[in-house]
């Protein structure tokens, strides 16, 4: 598909958008079902049979045979059980049907996906309610109707309801600010993003002979190429003819989907892509990368190609992210975060500006736990990604600004100068107030804030729902003193002397890579939870809980349970990933080694017979059987940690799977690695780092 082939006409073409409901519904009902979405108000049940009839005949046109409640349990990929629209009739026939009932409530098992504790295995009830803010959608001869997932007792059990009720608390907060500035035009204010997509593609046929990748997502062993991503010709370089072709029909169905996949291009890591949305609400933009890794995945399976979206799949290369880019703004769209031309007289901007640095400074661990998971434990702290310890970046005029007004002086506004590029036919570019820095894990970019945490494997919900509260809380603060004062300007120009004083430890503008951050950092008291671990701790903060319990966002036992949930996912992802290796090793490595072994000592043994003795050929043998020996016994000694981890506690097993487990894999994919590089090529059992990553 090019984009000559593509007609613009049928973007959103599944979609059951605006549009179409203003088609295919009677004036009145879209009206009565518009102001439920806007005013966040429930359907009337015979309003729900009108829209199910609607949505259903739409969909039969469409082909389509089934409907399924799609909703995102916590485990950063989708469920849905699909059902058909056939209802049997006395005389042996069917017809289709689809009631307000059906397109409302939905009711699979509850006990079969994560949930902390919050359900027992016999207990198995739990309901989907539609989500009206999101609009369905067909895929595979199927409509799907994106919906919230609870428990039987009325717990969340999803990614999507907290979400939904953040983005309620921070409207109401924000409201109370806007109102004091004098805003009478505004009705609520939306949480805004765009989730950039970090992936690798590598051949298909490739992938299939790697278990690791197969069964892990990530390559457990394989020793580094002699070329990886050291002579930078990867980032923005040409796209190759296979990964065009997959690119160009993503976009095709992402269209169709009404997601507006924007921007492509090679990222920094051979083999390694990235794809960027258009914003949108943060719930739909959640819902629209859920569908991008979703449909990613089945376009490159069609070109013969396997898309990862592990945060590390390769070692010693570049890792893959999400680039969260949150916003806020109003029903009627004024960017809440927009400095204009002098931020300085800007009270309003600062005041949000504010709000954002104290709410990441007080809950900067709950922050970092929302970009917690075991893969991108692998990558946060490497040179391609921010390091774990949350700070802000303000550049270098937006920090002046600050500061300035809480010592009380006027800062000196440099206005954005013209780059001069020393060729007369260039035109001239007006530069921007600040740098951009890649090294900061949340950091204002014009006009939103980039958290570049968020792995590339997981939900955005997360992140944006911990945003959501975090900032709401601060707003709430701020609202409570500015509604008290009797001097209005002069307690913003307050709010922002105090914001320096006791949370400017936050702002940092400097590279986060260096080890002299890490010591800085540590002096201004800023947590730095290494991993997966110490990061889920986050959940439990008593501080934390009363935050989300005051909102509504997560009751205490909701907090809870995802605590389990974290601490349980990262025990058995490492408990996986030890028996594929194991596996691996066994089934793989050590008899192809062995048989290479044999096939030296062979040819070895004949010349000795002859009268020659080669000392290559027997230090060759020397090694790789010494190796082979220490490669068997570390195999033996992982097995036997993977037995006693079976009888200790969540975070008890959860700390020696990192602890033990964890380095022991290390050393094990050491000696293996060690192996590899003095084995022919045709001998080792299975794709290299220069096949999987040089091959497309």
């Amino acid at each position: 598909m090019s984009l000559e082939s593509f007609d613009f006409n049928n973007f959103g073409s599944n979609v059951f958008n605006d549009a179409v409901m203003r088609e295919k519904l009677p004036k009145s009902t879209y009206n009565e079902l518009k102001r439920s979405i806007i005013e966040g108000l429930p359907l009337k049940p015979d309003i729900a049979d009108i829209v199910a009839e609607a949505m259903k005949d739409w969909a039969v046109e469409k082909g389509v045979t089934h409907f399924t409640h799609w909703f995102q349990p916590m485990t950063n990929i989708t469920a849905g059980k699909h059902d058909s629209f056939i209802v049997p009739t006395k005389d042996g026939r069917v017809m289709l049907e689809f009631s307000g009932k059906e397109l409302i409530k939905g009711e699979p098992d509850a006990s079969s996906f994560p949930n902390g504790g919050l359900r027992n295995t016999f207990e198995a009830r739990g309901y989907t309610a539609w989500d009206c803010t999101s609009p369905a959608f067909i895929k595979d001869r199927t409509l799907y109707i994106p919906t919230a997932f609870c428990s039987y007792t009325g717990e969340a059990l999803d990614t999507k309801t907290p979400l939904l009720r953040s983005m309620e608390v921070i409207s109401e907060q924000a409201m109370r600010v806007l109102s004091l500035f004098g805003n009478t035009t505004s009705a609520k204010v939306i949480p805004t993003v765009g989730a950039e997509q970090e992936y690798f593609l590598i051949d298909r046929a490739l992938y299939e002979k790697r278990l690791d990748l197969k069964i892990c997502g990530r390559t457990l062993f394989g020793a580094n190429p002699p070329k990886g991503q050291e002579m930078d010709d990867h980032y923005f370089g040409r796209i190759r003819i296979r990964v065009a072709k997959f690119m160009s029909e993503l976009d095709e169905e992402l269209w169709k989907l009404g997601v507006t996949s924007k921007t492509e291009h090679n990222e920094v890591a051979p083999a390694q892509h990235e794809l960027a949305p258009i914003f949108d609400s943060v719930n739909i933009a959640c819902d629209h990368n859920q569908l991008t890794m979703e449909t990613m995945r089945v376009i490159a399976k069609k070109n013969s190609l396997a898309c990862l979206l592990h945060e590390k799949p390769f070692n010693g290369i570049n890792g893959s992210g999400k680039h969260n880019n949150w916003s806020l703004s109003t029903d009627d769209g004024i960017n809440l975060f927009e400095p204009g031309k002098n931020p300085y007289e800007n009270m309003q901007f600062l005041i949000f500006l504010c709000a954002v640095i104290s709410g990441v400074d007080d809950y900067a661990d709950l922050l970092r736990m929302s970009a917690a998971n075991v893969g991108n434990d692998h990558r946060l702290g490497g040179n391609e990604a921010p390091p774990a310890i949350i700070s802000i970046f303000l550049g270098e005029q937006l920090t002046d600004v600050l500061k300035s007004i809480a010592n009380g002086d006027v800062p000196d506004l440099h206005a954005s100068s013209i780059l001069q590029m020393g060729v007369e036919t260039l035109p001239k570019l007006q530069r921007d107030g600040s740098d951009r820095n890649r090294t900061s894990p949340f950091a204002f970019t014009g006009n939103k804030f980039e958290f570049r945490m968020v792995g590339s494997s997981a939900s955005i919900a997360c992140a944006n729902w911990v945003l959501n509260t975090i900032v709401a809380e601060s707003l709430s603060k701020m609202a409570d003193r500015l509604e008290d004062a009797p001097d209005f300007d002069n307690e913003v120009k307050l709010i922002v002397k105090d914001t320096i004083k006791n949370h400017g430890k936050i702002i940092f503008n400097g590279n986060n890579y260096t080890k002299d951050w890490v010591d800085e950092a540590q002096k201004r008291g800023l947590p730095n939870l290494k991993d997966t671990v110490d990061a889920a701790g986050a959940y439990i903060n008593p501080k934390n809980i009363e935050v989300l319990n005051k909102y509504k966002v997560l009751t205490p036992i909701e907090c809870q349970s995802r605590y389990e949930i974290t601490l349980e996912n990262y025990s058995k992802i490492i408990n996986i990933e030890a028996n594929t290796m194991l596996e691996m090793i066994n089934r793989q490595i050590l008899p192809a080694t062995i048989d290479y072994i044999g096939g030296i000592a062979e040819s070895y043994y004949k010349l000795t017979k002859a009268g020659i003795d080669n000392n290559s050929m027997k230090q060759m043998l020397a090694n790789l059987s010494d190796l082979t020996d220490k490669l068997s016994i570390s195999a033996n000694e992982l097995e036997k940690l993977l037995f006693n981890a079976r009888s200790l506690s969540s975070v008890e097993e959860a700390t020696y799977y990192r602890d033990n487990v964890l380095v022991k894999m290390n050393e094990v994919r050491k000696i293996a690695d060690s192996i590899e590089v003095i084995t022919a090529d045709s001998s080792w059992p299975m794709p290299s780092y220069t096949d999987l990553l040089h091959r497309v």
